[in-house]
């Protein structure tokens, strides 16, 4: 008996509560999982989770033992890490969830460098909006803009996310330019449908604020489907920069009402103080941080070129 495994094992079905998502986690087959915990059951002399055909909850024995398994995995995988790092090939797989409107336009440079880097770490990539616990979905890490789901949950800010609101130069010609945060209830608008401040958009000019609720004729969790909108003359939309940055700066879309700020998320590293897999997570966010820095180059070409305000309002 691998022990250690199966310790492992205890964990990933103590953390998502499902044999079958246990199994898919670790890419092996259910009744692969249920030995394990069977014959860790056995050594241990006592059951460790209390089954049925809906539920899987953790005994007392096994409550008692979950955090110092979760924290024996942990390190146990750190230290393989470290020692493999000695010899300048620390390997493995690191699961990370990220969202798409990160991903696409700004992430395959970045992951062919860490590759390049480290050549024997295996990047599982997972892209989607949906707002995910790091421990319950079985990643190492989740980049995303939402706080974190719990508070045994660490989140590192790794740079700001701003926000515009922007439309073609051909509809700003066929309809009236906003002046004010108010003229926008006379456009066409395409919001995101995922930030917490749902249809509460509150806006920052000279001190002071605006806060007004606005209805969207386009509301859709795809920030691309909505620069895609906006360049086909439809309407105003919402955007992050590090999404309408290359249009903006093409001339294809036009920031609007750019004295009027709206506050800036963070893109934070989402992930559990006890990852089986801290070595090298750390070595991932480190390289995002040194390249993207606390200014993401997008921003930081749209505040030179005086497109958008050098001021971050927080979120």
């Amino acid at each position: 008996m691998d022990r250690l495994q199966n310790i492992e094992t205890f964990v990933r079905v103590a953390q998502t509560q499902n044999f079958s998502e246990a199994a898919r986690q670790l890419r092996v087959a259910k009744s692969v999982v249920t030995n394990r915990i069977q014959q860790l059951e056995e050594y241990v002399g006592a059951p460790l989770f209390h089954r049925s055909t809906r539920v899987v909850r953790l005994t007392e024995i096994g409550q008692a033992f979950q955090r110092d398994c979760t924290e024996l995995v942990a390190r146990a995988g750190d230290l393989v890490d470290q020692m493999r790092d000695v010899k300048g090939s620390p390997s493995g797989t690191l699961t990370i969830h990220a969202l798409t409107g990160l991903v696409l336009g700004h992430f395959a440079a970045l992951i062919h460098e860490f590759q390049e880097r480290y050549p024997d770490i295996r990047l599982d990539l997972n892209v989607s909006d949906s707002v995910v616990d790091p421990v319950k979905a079985g990643v190492d890490c989740a980049l995303q803009i939402f706080p974190a789901t719990s508070t045994e949950l660490i989140a590192r800010p790794l740079f700001p996310v701003r926000r515009v609101f922007c439309a073609s130069p051909q509809y700003l010609e066929a309809s009236k330019e906003p002046k004010d945060p108010r003229d926008l209830h006379d456009h066409k608008l395409g919001l995101y449908s995922r930030y917490p401040s749902r249809d509460r958009w509150t806006f920052h000019h000279e001190g002071k604020e605006i806060t007004l609720y606005l209805h969207a004729k386009l509301l859709t969790n795809s920030v691309h489907l909505l620069r895609e909108y906006a360049m086909d003359h439809a309407g105003i939309v919402c955007l992050p920069t590090l999404v309408a940055s290359e249009a903006i700066k093409k001339g294809h879309l036009k920031v609007v009402l750019p004295n009027h700020l709206l506050s800036s998320f963070w893109l934070s590293a989402v992930y559990a103080g006890t990852s089986r897999n801290a070595f090298k997570l750390r070595l991932f966010i480190e390289h995002i941080s040194d390249r993207f820095k606390r200014l993401p180059p997008w921003d930081a070409e749209l505040i030179e070129r005086g497109l958008i305000s050098d001021v971050l309002i927080q979120g």
